[in-house]
């Protein structure tokens, strides 16, 4: 397949402290057609994008350990990449509930245990909106 089709995918930066989670939803992604990279917390996330990773969407657990959680990280985004949608996933609705509050670029919201059709139809809800 030439390159310039397979750069045509969307990129999804997958954000998740819990390696099991984070590769399961990562390998699922890549099966429905996602180019992904994976970071294992949001200061992990915020220097890949400083460092030139070119996303299309986040997908960040809330709760990580670290200075920065997916809300923060969602702020972040909101400045410096409004165009950049966001989906959010806790397994705490406390967590959600303040997210949904405080992020305005937030797509969707994942509550774990997610499935992964859900995501994966989130993500391309998000992915449409932007445009």
């Amino acid at each position: 397949m030439p390159d310039f089709q397979a750069d045509a995918e969307p990129l999804v930066l997958v954000v998740e402290d819990e390696v099991l989670i984070r590769i399961a939803a990562a390998d699922h992604l890549r099966h429905c057609g996602f180019k992904v990279a994976e970071a294992s917390n949001a200061i992990e996330a915020r220097e890949l994008i400083l460092a030139g990773l070119k996303v299309d969407l986040v997908f960040s657990d809330i709760t990580m350990p670290g200075k920065m959680d997916g809300i923060a990280l969602a702020q972040w985004l909101h400045e410096q990449l409004p165009g950049v949608p966001v989906v959010l996933t806790s397994g705490v609705t406390s967590s959600l509930d303040a997210a949904k509050r405080a992020c305005l670029n937030v797509h969707a919201y994942e509550a774990k245990p997610y499935g992964y059709d859900g995501l994966v139809t989130s993500i391309r809800a998000a992915l449409a909106a932007r445009g």
